[in-house]
């Protein structure tokens, strides 16, 4: 039996958007607790980050 690897383009990230930048900010031991226990912890930030983006624009 073979192993399923997946396709790239079935990947959540979108692909009109490189992921070229970092961007690095201090947090409480408990946030980096919790966030590292998200399956996806850098999508998980960066979903969060733009929702708050989009509730301050007014989406």
């Amino acid at each position: 039996m073979s192993k399923l690897k997946g396709k790239p383009e079935n990947f959540d990230n979108p692909p009109s958007r490189e992921l070229t930048e970092n961007v690095t900010f201090r947090a409480t031991k408990e946030m980096k607790e919790e966030i590292q226990k998200q399956d996806n912890p850098a999508q998980f930030c960066r979903d969060a980050v733009q929702k708050a983006l989009d509730e301050k624009k007014g989406k």
